[in-house]
């Protein structure tokens, strides 16, 4: 990961591609344009840190480069206001909405503006094309809104009546008559309600906080530990 990212001296940041393809796997056409994907720059700097908290627990000394890595990697892409897949290609309002991922399956990093990621997820529901997506988008997106505080965009998105979040009476999540089990999406489900009840590093210090503050919820939960 650390040999990945190459220095970009103009810009005066580590940069990811290209070559690249982001989490939406879209645009593999233009790989060699592709680069700087949010979810992606979230997720190398999270890996990079983590890496070296367990040299520390291994008792080795830790890598400085990792850690000048991650703390000078690209800031996240941001287009009319709001992050977008990465740099360098076409805006597409369909597939995974990856992007949301930077603070969602990622703990908080300091490249993030949640007045953005805010916008960026209200511009999702508005706007997404549904029939792109996959069963894990909609989880992620509830991960995405509860670490905003915004829990009522949470269950909005578990909750979509749209057939890519569509579960079936045996417990499987559905995406097409070629494709009627997908296991990620059965996995973010537990994954995205477990941390909407047990909450996250940081979270607000009530009961299940990533569910809606509105006195319409009681919820119980047990044997579950917080997200980071």
């Amino acid at each position: 990961m650390a040999s990945y990212a190459s220095w970009n001296d103009s810009r005066k940041c580590f940069e990811l591609g290209p070559l690249m393809i982001s989490a939406r796997e879209f645009n593999a056409s233009t790989y060699e344009q592709n680069k700087n994907p949010a979810f992606e720059l979230a997720y190398w700097r999270w890996g990079l840190l983590k890496a070296n908290e367990w040299r520390k627990r291994l008792g080795m000394p830790t890598e400085p480069k990792w850690e000048s890595i991650a703390n000078q990697l690209a800031p996240w892409p941001i287009k009319n206001g709001v992050y977008v897949e990465q740099e360098m290609v076409p805006v597409v309002d369909g597939g995974h909405p990856c992007m949301l991922g930077a603070f969602g399956i990622i703990p908080e990093s300091p490249q993030l503006d949640k007045r953005i990621m805010e916008k960026t997820l209200e511009y999702v529901l508005a706007h997404w094309q549904w029939d792109d997506t996959w069963g894990w988008d909609y989880p992620m997106m509830a991960m995405t809104a509860a670490r905003l505080k915004r829990g009522d965009l949470a269950i909005q998105s578990l909750l979509l009546d749209v057939q890519k979040n569509t579960y079936l009476p045996n417990g499987h999540n559905y995406q097409s008559q070629d494709l009627p089990c997908y296991l990620p999406g059965n996995g973010g489900l537990l994954t995205a309600v477990a941390m909407m009840a047990a909450g996250w590093d940081g979270c607000p210090d009530n009961n299940a906080p990533g569910f809606p503050d509105d006195g319409k919820w009681v919820v119980q939960w047990e044997n579950l530990k917080k997200m980071p």
